[in-house]
């Protein structure tokens, strides 16, 4: 094999151990962990936002932004349920470029998965002890999962891992909920076979083990978009969207129907300032239709303290090193937008 083994990485019992959870946060993961397990079985009205940068690339300006967002969600708290975004892995679509503080956690630096994995691990618990928040992560890589199992309040599976089968798998042994995304060709099949798939029991072998899954009834579609076959970004949030969306799980017998609408990605074109508008437009077509307001629970923002994106070492605190974000106060205003019209 044309491959390096650098060395046996630490297992996730003995990282837990190493860096485990206080019984302060391990009461405040289950409190906050069931009011989103709510949402998303229907017994709580609230509208999910989650909400954060692109990719968590620093300690203290992820940290600085999810304070913030402390602070709206006590102002919004009876219509709005915030699930900050620390996304510690990012796919790549063609390999190249930062792939998040799992890889790298420091930008500029070169690779060290083991520190990668102690510092996600670090900032997820330090975002439960100092804003009360449980957070939302990408599942790049099933087999790491169980790094962060304990600390988690929303699990992604992206667009181009949703056909992949220890995805699936994986997220049918997860007991939160786990947002299925839409594939690049923006075939809905695909998404729905994925969330039958992460909603079944099944037996599998994870992380060497022979493991049996209970499925979960909590995995959920989220749309994000589609690029056609010129290469052009596609939205699929229109309300013939939602519609159709509504059919396909009408027709499925799932449990929990549920859509997060992603309002970045090929939903803008990757411009973060269509994502207001976006919102506005999915809004107005929940209050018009009543299964359409019972499917739509929330939205995906990417969303950071400045606005747009820069190459890494840019030195602007606060702005993506990866997809551009919109700012502060435009997002401050959009939540707020949010609470008034949902």
């Amino acid at each position: 094999m044309n491959m390096t083994f650098e060395r046996k990485l630490t297992i996730p019992k003995e990282v837990k151990e190493m860096y485990p959870l206080d019984a302060a946060g391990k009461a405040l993961v289950e409190k906050r962990g069931e009011e989103i397990r709510r949402v998303f079985r229907g017994e709580d009205d609230r509208f999910v936002l989650v909400i954060g940068p692109c990719s968590a690339d620093r300690d203290d300006s992820v940290l600085d932004y999810i304070c913030r967002l402390r602070d709206v969600q006590e102002k919004v708290r009876n219509e709005i349920l915030i699930i900050p975004r620390i996304y510690t892995n990012k796919p790549r679509t063609t390999g190249d470029g930062y792939k998040g503080m799992l890889h790298q956690p420091d930008p500029a630096a070169r690779p060290d998965m083991f520190k990668g994995i102690v510092a996600i691990r670090e900032l997820h618990m330090r975002a439960i002890a100092e804003t009360g928040f449980l957070c939302a992560d990408e599942m790049l890589y099933p087999e790491n999962h169980r790094y962060l199992d304990d600390l988690l309040g929303y699990v992604a599976v992206g667009a181009r891992s949703v056909e992949d089968q220890q995805h699936r798998l994986t997220a049918s042994g997860i007991e939160i909920p786990v947002g299925m995304k839409n594939p690049t060709s923006g075939d809905l099949s695909v998404m729905m076979n994925s969330i039958t798939a992460a909603q079944h029991r099944h037996t599998f072998i994870y992380r060497g083990w022979e493991v049996h899954s209970e499925g979960n009834p909590l995995a959920h579609a989220i749309l994000r978009g589609y690029i056609n076959k010129h290469g052009q970004s596609l939205p699929n949030y229109h309300y013939e969207d939602l519609t159709h969306l509504a059919a396909l799980y009408a027709e499925s017998g799932l449990q929990n129907p549920g859509v997060i609408v992603d309002t970045n990605h090929a939903n803008s074109g990757k411009n973060p300032f269509e994502q207001p508008r976006i919102a506005r437009e999915v809004l107005s077509s929940r209050k018009y239709n009543p299964d359409v307001r019972r499917l739509v629970k929330g939205f995906m923002i990417e969303s950071y303290i400045e606005d747009g994106a820069q190459k890494i070492g840019g030195g602007v605190y606060g702005r993506s090193i990866t997809d551009a974000c919109l700012g502060w106060e435009k997002t401050e205003r959009l939540i707020f937008d949010v609470a008034e019209t949902v």
